[in-house]
């Protein structure tokens, strides 16, 4: 079912209050494995970028404000042993895409028709106004259909949008990885570019960005840039910016080549504590002979929250 977020401050407010409560009242959703766990997505490449493969639950260390934890599950990439899997999809459509916009929902329907193990597929096409739909596998016919029937028009409503995506997304449990796509930086949002960066640290998406910035000024192009690459590394994720449209094919394939490749690490805080702070994770790697080996995950999350009695 497909719906239009109207663009007004009220609408938006009420958005912003809903994700903000996984930031103040609410831990992020673990999927169960006969418990509640702390889920994180774990992904581990080598000094060229390229997936490391074939590691175990003993390769890794997991510190959760400094006191390790104890892995309680693991799965390296099988999807079917992993939690499910989740897709959102942002696509740019205001006016500015009117040149790319082919090319772009040409890669956009190739990765949909790859990634046939999802849960399912959220779309999320924005332009002035913001329109969100939830697709499962036996609606991506539907989907691919939405794709390709989206013109070019209006302004970039972009971290509306990403708002818009969490809300849907927080009450989903299982892996949560976002795929959005822009030409330019944001033109009309009501949501401020911290609020939007705040929701991300509060939920628990993996953003992979995509910016196709050749059409932009030099110094908007550095902001945008730098704004891609912060939603990205603040979840975990990556920011890629091709050179020509032609070179999306290869982006949203290196994006599936790591979705395939992704560890799921999971485990029961030592701290059962409500209060809904924030704490510090890091995972690290115990393989002394993985030389120049780089570890992409959160930070952290929030732990649950209950009120005083």
């Amino acid at each position: 079912m497909m719906r239009t977020v109207p663009r007004t401050l009220a609408a938006l407010a009420l958005i912003a209050l809903s994700v903000m409560g996984v930031h103040a009242h609410q831990s992020q959703r673990p999927f169960r494995v006969g418990v509640d766990v702390i889920n994180f997505g774990v992904m581990v490449v080598d000094h060229q970028g390229k997936p490391v493969t074939g590691l175990t639950a003993d390769d890794f260390q997991v510190l959760e404000n400094g006191k390790p934890q104890t892995v309680k599950f693991f799965a390296a990439g099988q999807p079917d042993e992993a939690p499910p899997l989740h897709l959102g999809l942002l696509l740019d459509t205001s006016g500015s895409m009117a040149d790319d916009l082919k090319d772009a929902r040409s890669a956009c329907v190739k990765f949909v028709n790859a990634m046939d193990h999802a849960a399912d597929f959220t779309l999320v096409d924005f332009a002035t106004d913001v329109r969100v739909a939830r697709f499962g596998p036996d609606d991506y016919p539907r989907l691919v259909e939405r794709i390709r029937e989206r013109k070019a028009d209006g302004m970039t409503a972009l971290y509306d949008a990403i708002g818009v995506y969490l809300d849907g997304a927080q009450n989903q449990t299982g892996q949560k990885v976002l795929v959005l796509y822009t030409d330019g930086g944001d033109t009309t949002s009501v949501m401020s570019f911290r609020d939007m960066l705040d929701l991300l640290k509060a939920s628990d998406v993996t953003v992979y960005a995509v910016g196709y910035l050749e059409h932009q000024s030099s110094g908007g192009r550095l902001q945008q840039r730098s704004e891609l690459q912060r939603a990205a590394d603040i979840t975990g994720g990556q920011a890629y910016f091709p050179a020509i449209a032609k070179d999306l094919d290869g982006v949203f394939d290196k994006i599936r080549e790591e979705l395939a490749a992704r560890y799921s690490l999971g485990y029961v805080s030592t701290d059962a504590r409500t209060d809904g702070a924030w704490r510090n994770v890091e995972i690290r790697l115990q393989r002394k002979d993985l030389k120049g080996v780089r570890l992409r995950t959160r930070a952290g999350y929030y732990a649950p929250y209950k009120p005083a009695q």
